[in-house]
């Protein structure tokens, strides 16, 4: 299949490579990025070739969240119908899926992130959950998921404060 958002590898022996490729919208997550996705993940997921799968974005960013664009015109019924909230997909992968984060990874990228079944991060790395600007939560299990990773007080912080955590804080706090 022919992919716009994303770009697909096999760099080494029994590895997909999955990278999220909207260098214009700092790779805003929208429901043709997360059905490109999700397929991705499924065909390597059928692959017996692959034994892990990398999902990743580019050195500038992860992904920036939600294409908030795509979701301005949306009633709550759209988006409940929409690709994009399903996420359930990717908890039905197999395969060991590694987030490989460098950049941001903000809103729908960090729920991204913490979705996967581990994440290595560069230096650069940062993380959020900025829903919090716009006067929302988050919205793909980032209230569970990062409470879980770091703890009540520091998770309320991020999200209700608008903090962002670097690699380093994420080493010692997830």
């Amino acid at each position: 299949m022919d992919y716009e958002t994303i770009l697909i590898e096999r760099p080494a022996d029994g590895v997909g490579l999955v990278r999220l490729n909207r260098p214009d919208a700092l790779n805003a997550l929208n429901a043709q990025v997360m059905r490109e996705v999700f397929d991705a993940l499924e065909r390597f997921d059928r692959d017996d070739a692959i034994g892990c799968i990398v999902l990743t974005g580019s050195d500038k960013v992860f992904a920036a969240g939600a294409d908030i664009k795509q979701m301005v015109e949306q009633t709550a019924v759209d988006l409940m119908r929409d690709d994009f909230t399903d996420w359930s997909r990717m908890a039905r992968i197999g395969k060991p899926i590694v987030a490989a984060v460098s950049g941001w990874a903000l809103g729908g990228g960090c729920e991204l992130a913490m979705q996967c079944d581990m994440i290595v991060a560069s230096e650069t790395a940062q993380f959020g959950q900025p829903e919090i600007t716009l006067g929302i939560l988050p919205g793909a299990g980032g209230t569970q998921r990062l409470t879980r990773a770091v703890g009540k007080a520091l998770a309320m912080e991020v999200m209700l404060a608008n903090r962002r955590l670097t690699a380093a804080e994420a080493l010692t706090g997830w």
